[in-house]
């Protein structure tokens, strides 16, 4: 029976990161969304303040079904609140919808690492689509021919766009909830007590594009532990 110890060293410890990344944000989110703005704003008022401040006036801001569905749509120049925050008059909502707002700032004002990310957007999505099945025929026609390994390494260069893709995301993500913290303050939105639950809600969001980072990383170097093995 064949073990593949490099998924148990490179890519569980990853992956469990992820998972409590993950279970972090929701039970933030949760925690935060029993506390309520004292101004009573909803999430889609703060956001739609946010904009204004920023002197942006052309987005509009929609209800869209599921939890947390979140995003801003730079295509329709919209942005788009889930059924749990639009309405809503929570910390938690209210860091999201800002968050949001931050996004839709960031290409008002084409902000550099979003306008990089929009270029490299098609080709990081083909390297994604491509690398598995490139590694995969690699690896099996190898066995016909030692040249034809060069498929796989063909594939890894295709996950690494991907990972490209990740680590441009950071900045981007990191940035729009600065603007976010900056603009509530600055716009009175919530008081120092409430910006705590924004503050512990946006950073763990945070830390799930770190995690995302980390699990295409350490694949990406699994990929490369594979293929060097199968070549010699």
């Amino acid at each position: 029976m064949y073990f593949d110890w490099t998924y148990l060293v490179f890519l569980a410890p990853a992956l469990l990161f992820s998972m409590w990344a993950s279970a972090r944000v929701k039970s933030s989110y949760r925690r935060y969304s029993s506390q309520y703005s004292r101004r009573g704003l909803t999430a889609a008022q703060a956001a739609q303040q946010v904009l204004r401040a920023a002197g942006v006036y052309d987005v509009s801001i929609q209800r869209v079904s599921g939890e947390l569905t979140d995003h801003y749509d730079p295509k329709d120049n919209v942005i788009r609140l889930s059924d749990s925050v639009f309405g809503a008059s929570s910390t938690a909502a209210i860091g999201v919808a800002c968050h949001e707002a931050g996004h839709a700032i960031q290409y008002a004002e084409s902000y550099g690492p979003v306008r990089l990310r929009s270029a490299i957007i098609p080709v990081c999505n083909l390297g994604a689509q491509l690398s598995g099945p490139l590694i995969f025929a690699g690896f099996l026609l190898a066995g016909f021919s030692e040249s034809l390994i060069v498929l796989a390494y063909l594939g890894i260069i295709g996950f690494a766009l991907a990972t490209l893709f990740q680590l441009v995301t950071l900045p981007v993500e990191f940035n729009a909830s600065r603007r976010a913290m900056e603009a509530i303050q600055g716009q009175s939105i919530l008081d120092e007590e409430e910006l705590k639950g924004v503050r512990s809600v946006l950073s763990a969001a945070a830390l799930t594009y770190v995690a995302a980072l980390a699990v295409s990383l350490m694949q990406l170097l699994r990929f490369i532990v594979l293929v060097n093995r199968r070549r010699d």
